[in-house]
């Protein structure tokens, strides 16, 4: 009995014990080297962006095609063990074929969401820091993997959305992001002045020490945007770094109100004139 199950760890146990080294080595060089080629192809592809979310996005990559790799060398594995164990594969991978079929069917949607997250994540269409809407929820993707997209919104609220539900997804800090701002003033101003004024304050917004490197482009008047009940409204944009642009457009609102009081211009209000009869 001893002699038997010596003789079956000298070569059965130890081509097992060489098939999980194997196995073990291959899946740490696999991870290895693809760390550092996704976070080459990443730092070359989104150069722009912050190194932080470079990190990240290269993060996220990485951790979906390590698992990915990681469970295909396992199975791999299982099946070169079960024959030393003298358990015959072909039934055991036609038997998986039909059991496989069937779940498929019943996990229609649990495929989707994977096959949907797959090409959310080589797409690039968002990263974990991104802010993104997705139906009618906006908020901050905390996390991205192949199942699901969690959104964190400004009440602090986590929305987790199966990636089979992702639609339409509008990434609102993709590579830049930008100072859309309605600037209304009263029917008795003066446009060209009132232009010149608001194109002057984004030209010293943008040239601030403090604020130069968020915003690529100075804000700008577009042009005469509407006329409105009690006011017209001037357009400006601007160009910003992602995630940039509510702080820029929170400070170029300061400054503009700032200047408008200094240059007696009217920010107008909803009035209403009522008449009695006599």
């Amino acid at each position: 009995m001893i002699d038997t199950i010596i003789e079956w760890l000298a070569s059965h146990g130890l081509r097992i014990l060489i098939i999980i080294i194997l196995g073990f080595l291959l899946d740490k060089t696999i991870d290895r080297f693809a760390d550092k080629a996704i976070k080459k192809y990443v730092n070359k592809k989104q150069k722009d962006r912050d190194q932080a979310e470079i990190e990240e996005r290269a993060k996220t990559l990485s951790d979906v095609f390590n698992t990915t790799t990681t469970v295909v060398v396992f199975i791999i594995v299982i099946l070169m063990i079960l024959p030393e164990l003298g358990i015959a594969i072909a039934p055991l991978i036609a038997g998986a074929g039909i059991i496989g079929l069937a779940v498929g069917f019943g996990a229609q949607n649990l495929v989707r969401d994977y096959l949907v997250g797959l090409f959310i994540i080589i797409e690039d269409q968002y990263a974990i820091g991104d802010v993104v809407r997705v139906g009618d929820i906006t908020g901050q993707v905390e996390i991205l993997n192949l199942r699901r997209t969690a959104l964190r919104d400004l009440d602090g609220i986590q929305h987790n959305i199966p990636n089979g539900e992702v639609k339409i997804a509008s990434n609102y800090t993709k590579d830049w992001s930008r100072i859309n701002l309605d600037v209304p003033v009263s029917y008795s101003s003066d446009i060209d002045k009132v232009t010149a004024i608001l194109n002057r304050v984004g030209k010293e917004l943008a040239e601030d020490p403090q604020y130069k490197d968020f915003l690529l482009e100075a804000p700008q008047v577009l042009g005469l945007d509407r006329f409105g009940e009690s006011e017209i409204v001037l357009k400006m944009l601007g160009k910003t770094k992602p995630l940039k642009q509510w702080d820029m457009t929170r400070e170029l609102r300061k400054r503009i109100k700032k200047t408008f009081d200094q240059e007696g211009i009217e920010i107008p209000f909803p009035q209403r004139v009522i008449h009695q009869e006599k």
